[in-house]
C-alpha cells in the first residue's frame, strides 16, 4: 500500500460509517479485480475504458497507486496500431456473463491485422478518449510517487499513440473531427442521436445473439431489440472487415466525444511539460481542434452542439447531454458558453428547474423517456463533466447547484448507473463503479476549495 493510500485508510477508520467517502471507497474495493475496477459485478463484469478513467479520477483520492494501475492495466492491452479497446476481458469471467463477450469480437484473430494483443482478448471498438485527462490528475495526487514508478513517461507513449490513431484513422468526414463507428464507441449507447444514421442499418436476426443484459435490467429501461439487432450488425461488420476504419455505413462526429478528445489533448500537453517535452504543438492541436468543432458542430438554432452524421453530412436535429460537454473547453468562445449555459438552463433540460442532475436528452424531445437508457435518465458521469465545464468558465452557482445534488443523489441512489432526471429514482446497477469515483472526487475537491 502506497503512503497516501495508508494515511486516507487511517482517516476513513475515524469517519462515520455512513459517510461519503467511506461508502464510496466500499464500492470501489467491492469492484476491485486485483488490477482494475469493474463497474459492476453483475452487468458489467469487465474492464471497460472510459469507466477506468473516471474510477482513476475517484481512485486517486484513496490510492494514487491503485489510481495509476487502473490505466496502466487498460493501455496494457492497447493495440499497435494505438486504439485502446472499449473493453479487455476477464479471462476467469464466464463467457455467457456478458455478450457481446470475447468469442464475439475475436480480437486476437480478427484483430490481427490491426495489432490486436494476443495474451489478452479485448472488444475491437474504443469508447471516448478521457484518458490523458485522468492520467494528468492522477499525477497531480501525489507527483513524488508518480516519478517514483516513472507513471507519465510509461503512460505518455501510449496516450500519444491512442490520440494519433484517432486523429490519422478516425477523421472519416474530412474536416478535422473524429467520427465514431458504432454508437457503443461514444458511450451514450442507446441516444436518440444515433436513430437517424441507425434507421440505415438492417439488424442482425433476433435469433443470432442472446441478450445477458436483460438479466439484470428491466427491458422497458434498455434498448430495445431493434436497436440492439442493429447494434450487433454493425459490430459483426466491423469484426469481419478486420477492424478496418472507413468502410461502415455508420460514422458519427460526436460533440462529446471530440471534447473528451480536446481536454485530453491540453492534458497530453500539460503530460509533455512534466517530462521536459515540448507541450506547444499539443495545445496548438487542441486549439485547431477546437475550431474545427465550433465550424462543424454548432448550432446557433438549437443554442448546443449537435451530431453529424458523416454519410448525409448534415446535422442531427436531437438535443443531447453531449452537446453539452464541450463547456470542458478552456478557449470555447464566451458567446458558446452563455447560449450553452442557457440551454442547460432552459425547457430542454431544465437543469436548476425540474431536474437536479442533467438530463441525457432533451426533456422536450419525442424520444424522451426518463428511464430508458440514454434517452432521458441522468448520468453521474456527465453530470460530473458538465459541473467541471461550468466552473471552469465561472459560472460558479450553477457548478455548486448541480455538485451538491451529484453528491445527493449518488448517495441516496446507491450510488446507482443512472436516475431517474426527475426524482432521482435509481436505475441500472446500483454500487456503479464510475458514480462511486466520481462522487468520491467532487466531494474531495469541495473540501480542498476555499471559501
Amino acid at each position: 500500500m502506497d503512503r497516501t493510500a495508508q494515511l486516507t485508510a487511517h482517516a476513513l477508520s475515524y469517519a462515520p460509517p455512513d459517510a461519503l467517502p467511506v461508502r464510496a471507497a466500499r464500492v470501489l474495493d467491492a469492484n476491485w479485480t486485483g488490477a482494475s475496477t469493474v463497474p459492476s459485478r453483475s452487468l458489467y463484469p469487465h474492464q471497460w475504458s472510459w469507466d477506468s478513467a473516471f474510477i482513476a479520477i475517484g481512485l486517486r483520492h484513496l490510492s494514487p497507486l491503485r489510481a495509476q494501475t487502473e490505466l496502466e492495466s487498460l493501455l496494457a492491452a492497447q493495440w499497435t496500431d494505438g486504439r485502446v479497446p472499449h473493453i479487455v476481458f476477464n479471462p476467469s469471467v464466464p463467457l455467457d456473463a456478458y455478450f457481446p463477450g470475447p468469442d464475439f469480437w475475436r480480437s486476437t484473430t480478427a484483430g490481427r491485422a490491426a495489432g490486436a494483443p494476443r495474451t489478452v482478448q479485448t472488444s475491437g471498438i474504443v469508447q471516448p478518449p478521457v484518458h490523458a485527462l485522468a492520467a494528468w490528475l492522477v499525477h497531480r495526487a501525489d507527483p513524488g510517487l508518480s516519478h517514483a514508478r516513472g507513471f507519465l513517461a510509461r503512460v505518455y507513449p501510449r496516450l500519444a499513440a491512442w490520440h494519433r490513431y484517432l486523429l490519422r484513422r478516425r477523421d472519416l468526414g474530412g474536416g478535422g473531427l473524429v467520427s465514431v463507428v458504432h454508437p457503443w464507441e461514444q458511450g451514450m449507447d442507446n441516444s436518440p442521436c444515433w436513430d437517424a444514421p441507425l434507421a440505415r442499418i438492417d439488424p442482425a436476426p433476433a435469433r443470432s445473439f442472446r441478450r445477458a443484459d436483460l438479466d439484470h435490467g428491466a427491458p422497458e429501461d434498455r434498448p430495445t431489440d431493434l436497436d440492439y439487432g442493429r447494434y450487433v450488425r454493425l459490430a459483426v461488420e466491423y469484426r469481419d472487415a478486420r477492424y478496418a476504419d472507413g468502410h461502415g455505413e455508420f460514422a458519427v462526429e460526436d460533440p462529446s466525444f471530440n471534447a473528451l478528445l480536446i481536454a485530453s489533448e491540453h492534458a497530453l500537453a500539460h503530460i509533455a511539460a512534466e517530462l521536459g517535452a515540448g507541450s506547444a504543438a499539443r495545445h496548438a492541436r487542441a486549439e485547431r481542434l477546437t475550431s474545427a468543432l465550433v465550424e462543424r458542430l454548432w448550432s446557433a438554432e438549437s443554442g448546443m452542439f449537435l451530431c453529424r452524421d458523416v454519410s448525409g453530412g448534415e446535422l442531427i436535429p436531437e438535443r443531447g447531454v453531449s452537446g453539452l460537454i464541450p463547456l470542458l473547453l478552456p478557449t470555447l468562445p464566451g458567446e458558446l458558453v452563455t447560449a450553452l449555459v442557457r440551454t442547460l438552463t432552459g425547457p430542454h433540460f431544465g437543469l436548476g428547474g425540474v431536474t437536479r442532475l442533467v438530463p441525457s436528452y432533451d426533456l422536450l424531445g419525442e424520444a424522451f423517456d426518463p428511464h430508458r437508457y440514454w434517452r432521458g435518465p441522468a448520468w453521474f458521469n456527465t453530470s460530473w463533466l458538465v459541473e467541471r465545464g461550468l466552473r471552469l468558465h465561472g459560472e460558479r452557482a450553477p457548478a455548486d447547484a448541480l455538485g451538491a445534488a451529484l453528491l445527493e443523489l449518488a448517495e441516496a441512489s446507491g450510488f446507482a448507473e443512472y436516475v431517474d432526471p426527475f426524482t432521482g429514482e435509481a436505475c441500472g446497477a446500483t454500487g456503479f463503479g464510475w458514480t462511486a469515483a466520481l462522487a468520491l472526487d467532487l466531494h474531495q475537491r469541495m473540501l480542498d476549495r476555499p471559501g
